[in-house]
């Protein structure tokens, strides 16, 4: 696979910051690079973006235009990989959105477009309403919405959907609800209750060998050892899952951040596999300036990993549009 540098930057509150930092090899001619900050998840890493990073960076070599060309900073979220762990409690994804704009200054970086899924949706969510003169846009592939949304507009039913303003691809995403969204969420986020509210626990199963392990087919079997290993060379398996619980062990909805909406131009891209369909009207809600919604043919929940250029491209259109605001 590709090589990229991997500097580290120490940053208060002391934390000691893994990074990728890729620039262009090759710009048109009078053109400068646009900074693009993307933020991984969990059980993902900086190597998510390994394929991605190509086609942002050097897009002519790709077969892409060069119309966007991008300068990309992954950074590893605090107690995720190569990042030393915050030993504070309450270090939650608003300290990282803190930790990883003040990354962006010490770059150099004074306005940048910035891009996530998973926890990383939540913290650039975060870093756009710190400091939203700094964030020229945000592209999320998920997005964390308030509960009231989700549970009291599905629930008229099927056949209410059209009146809701939902698409006909809404309404195939959604229902049945009780399958595409209850059962599938119940199915898919034990983890999340388990990591919210006792991490340490569940962590002694994944630091101990010999445990048996399926590997799901989209993802080639040198990927996920790669992205294990990350996990298991640093021993950051713990620290990762403590963040479920810096993050929601107080609760959904109580921190104020949940409740502000973004007012910067946002693009959202709905990947058909994701754990929960968020349709445009959800959006919107929490993202007034909502400039770009595509409905993806293919992918799922790790979009960088699995649909690099699906997602690039889609990146792309949003950046045209968000460069017009």
């Amino acid at each position: 696979g590709p090589s990229f540098p991997h500097p580290n930057c120490a940053l208060s509150p002391g934390l000691d910051i893994h990074f990728i930092h890729v620039k262009p090899p090759q710009l048109p001619s009078g053109r400068n690079p646009k900074p693009l900050l993307m933020v991984h998840g969990w059980p993902g890493s900086f190597y998510e973006f390994y394929k991605i990073i190509p086609l942002l960076t050097d897009p002519k070599a790709h077969g892409l235009s060069d119309e966007h060309v991008f300068e990309v900073i992954c950074p590893s979220i605090p107690g995720y990989g190569f990042s030393e762990a915050s030993s504070k409690k309450g270090f939650n994804s608003v300290a990282t959105a803190r930790i990883f704009y003040k990354l962006m200054s010490r770059l150099g970086f004074q306005k940048f477009y910035i891009q996530g899924g998973d926890w990383g949706s939540l913290i650039c969510t975060n870093m756009a309403q710190m400091v939203p003169n700094h964030v020229k846009g945000l592209h999320l592939n998920m997005a964390f919405l308030s509960r009231s949304i989700y549970t009291l507009t599905p629930l008229l039913g099927k056949r209410f959907g059209r009146f809701l303003g939902y698409t006909e691809r809404d309404i195939e995403l959604i229902y049945p609800f009780k399958e595409k969204v209850f059962n599938n969420l119940m199915r898919e986020t034990g983890y999340l209750h388990i990591q919210a509210t006792k991490p340490d626990t569940v962590a002694i199963a994944f630091t101990e060998p010999g445990h048996p392990v399926c590997f799901p087919r989209k993802f080639s079997l040198e990927d996920l050892l790669t992205n294990i290993m990350i996990y298991w060379t640093t021993g950051t398996i713990v620290s990762s899952q403590r963040f479920y619980k810096e993050n929601l062990g107080q609760g959904i909805m109580v921190n104020r951040h949940e409740k502000m909406k973004v007012f910067v131009p946002t693009g959202f891209s709905a990947f058909p596999s994701e754990i929960r369909h968020a349709p445009e009207k959800w959006v919107k809600v929490k993202y007034p300036k909502l400039i770009s919604y595509s409905y993806m043919e293919r992918g799922g929940h790790f979009a960088a990993f699995e649909e690099p250029k699906l997602l690039a491209q889609d990146i792309r259109k949003f950046v045209s549009l968000a460069e017009l605001q």
